[in-house]
């Protein structure tokens, strides 16, 4: 190898190593300043008081369990609706992939304030028949990651030929909801589990859209309590930083795990048949 090749290619290390080092300086930097904040005594000292108190608040222990529940119904509602869709789109009437594009993209150029003034009137209905309750912003929600989950999955549909698998299948005698469930979800799975993080991202740390319909989640909590106690609302905003990161890397996991686990499925050779002709019977 070249001197020239070895200096460019240690220009391009220290590189990425500064790229890196900035980037996390930029992220650890305010997370720090908030856990020193969230247990520094006024008076001088430290203690764990406020994060204590985070176990003993009934309204942020029920935020919290709402804050989940929304975004495990968002993610569900989101995939039952999106990927059959996009796949039939792919299959049946591919001249609409456009259009579809554009209207789940859409909610990237609408301000909050205009979806919530759209949602209202919508709402009205929505609590008639589901009831005044802070899991109906799930179809809120839904909405709001369609930009992004979209673009996971069309990513992932991409990659493969989902003509060709579902013809094949097809052709063996699977129906439309084999086909979709068995056949083309198991390959586009790593690009599920990228919509789904996504999603729980944005729906754990929402707090425009719960604020102006007057829902109750997680950082609407939060943002009342830091009215009254600003440092177990640092604690708290902190703490679901925390397992928010979590739940994202043990997903992460989950989804390298599987994708690993079928890439060794993929290198077993495929058994040879043999090669031998079976003997003659002589009669």
């Amino acid at each position: 190898m070249s001197t020239a090749r070895v200096r460019a290619r240690r220009r391009l290390q220290a590189f990425r190593i500064a790229v890196f080092a900035v980037l996390g300086l930029f992220f650890l930097i305010p997370l720090g300043s908030m856990a020193a904040y969230s247990v520094r005594v006024p008076g001088g000292g430290r203690t764990l008081e406020f994060w204590k108190q985070l176990g003993q608040d009934p309204d942020l222990r029920s935020a919290i369990v709402t804050s989940l529940e929304l975004a495990f119904l968002t993610v569900v509602l989101m995939l039952v609706l999106l990927v059959p869709t996009m796949i039939w789109v792919r299959l049946r009437v591919p001249q609409m992939s456009r259009i579809v594009e554009f209207l789940c993209l859409l909610p990237l150029t609408i301000p909050a304030i205009v979806l919530v003034v759209g949602l209202k009137g919508v709402y009205a209905w929505v609590t008639y028949f589901f009831g005044d309750t802070s899991l109906t912003l799930t179809f809120a929600y839904v909405v709001l990651v369609l930009p992004y989950a979209y673009r996971a999955i069309d990513a992932g549909l991409a990659s493969i030929d989902v003509v060709t698998l579902s013809e094949a299948a097809r052709s063996l005698g699977a129906s439309w909801f084999t086909v979709i469930t068995r056949v083309i979800v198991p390959n586009i799975g790593a690009a599920l589990l990228s919509a789904a993080f996504v999603s729980v991202a944005l729906v754990l740390g929402e707090f425009t859209l719960a604020s102006l319909l007057n829902y109750t989640n997680l950082q609407v909590v939060i943002n009342l309590l830091g009215k009254s106690d600003s440092q177990t609302s640092v604690a708290a905003s902190l703490a679901s930083l925390v397992f928010a990161f979590l739940l994202l890397i043990a997903l992460s996991f989950v989804g390298r795990r599987r994708g690993a686990r079928r890439a060794s499925r993929d290198l077993v050779p495929a058994p040879q048949p043999s090669m031998t002709q079976p003997s003659k019977k002589r009669g």
